[in-house]
């Protein structure tokens, strides 16, 4: 069975300042989608399923539902505030989407085979989905659910202009993950990085740690797993108007608790994202850098 391409792309991108998922940055006006969607078809992927919101369907479409006609199976979730358990009461101040976990959770009647999912925004490289691919062809869930994640140094993955937030991973001596800590400020320092605790002290980075980057590989085992941590989350957050069930966060509470296990594979080929408007000129120049070498040609679809 073919793995699934789940990509998340619900986020507001308030910092941003705009509908950043379908900004032009190809040279024939391809959006970093594109190029997710490009690599996983030539990785032997069968089907994309985009998390969304309702308020940003009709874009999504007018840019997206047709040029992938013929190339590949494209399906849509939606990602609602009020889709919450019963026993809970969606709170009224409550505006920011719930988070990537609870984004992959919305894609669970689309799914029933092994898929990876993904931010929209960022570009993984063609490598990424050939090893996600590949392990996802051959493992199956047994003692542990068996899953996989795509990991960057975190050098590589930080903005020039301002922070981030990135999933920190410590791995196994057999190569599994064994514990992500996820940091929501992280940004340069000199040939390191450095992230804010939540007092706002800083804290070095080498700056070789291994960031997720949301690209992880699953079973669908993953999503019964994911509706009983959304629970805990809201008895503890459901009042915090801006907190989020993070998808590092809820791999690593199934990890801690002998669930699941996630082989870490670390991918060659860059990584680059657009998290503020200031980005988007590296993007571009670096789309262009590999049009130039032929990865990629000058118009995808």
């Amino acid at each position: 069975m073919k793995p699934t391409l789940v990509v998340l792309a619900a986020g507001i991108g308030s910092r941003y300042g705009g509908l950043k998922q379908i900004d032009p940055v190809g040279p024939s006006g391809e959006i970093i989608i594109d190029y997710s969607i490009y690599d996983a078809i030539k990785a032997g992927f069968g089907k994309v399923v985009f998390v969304i919101r309702k308020d940003i369907e009709k874009d999504f479409r007018e840019c997206i539902s047709e040029k992938y006609k013929g190339h590949i199976k494209v399906e849509y979730a939606y990602q609602h505030l009020d889709n919450i358990p019963p026993g809970f009461n969606l709170p009224p101040d409550r505006k920011k989407p719930w988070g990537t976990a609870h984004a992959v959770m919305t894609a669970e009647s689309l799914v029933n085979e092994p898929f990876v999912a993904i931010n929209a925004d960022d570009y993984y490289g063609r490598a990424a989905y050939r090893l996600l691919f590949d392990r996802l062809s051959s493992v199956r869930d047994a003692k542990f659910a068996e899953y996989c994640m795509v990991g960057f140094m975190i050098r590589n993955t930080l903005s020039e202009h301002g922070t981030v937030s990135r999933g920190i991973c410590e791995s196994t001596k057999d190569g599994y993950l064994s514990d992500v800590v996820e940091r929501t400020k992280v940004e340069k320092c000199g040939a390191g990085a450095k992230f804010y605790d939540e007092s706002g002290t800083a804290c070095s980075l080498s700056g070789d740690e291994i960031a997720s980057l949301n690209i992880w590989g699953f079973t669908p085992s993953i999503f019964p797993s994911l509706k009983e941590g959304f629970k805990d989350f809201l008895k503890k957050n459901i009042a915090s108007p801006k907190a989020e069930y993070f998808l590092p966060s809820a791999v690593n509470d199934l990890v801690k608790e002998g669930k699941a296990r996630v082989r870490i594979m670390e991918s060659p080929d860059p990584w680059f994202g657009i998290t503020y408007r200031e980005d988007k000129p590296f993007v571009v120049e670096s789309i262009r850098k590999l049009v130039r070498e032929g990865i990629y040609p000058e118009q995808l679809f």
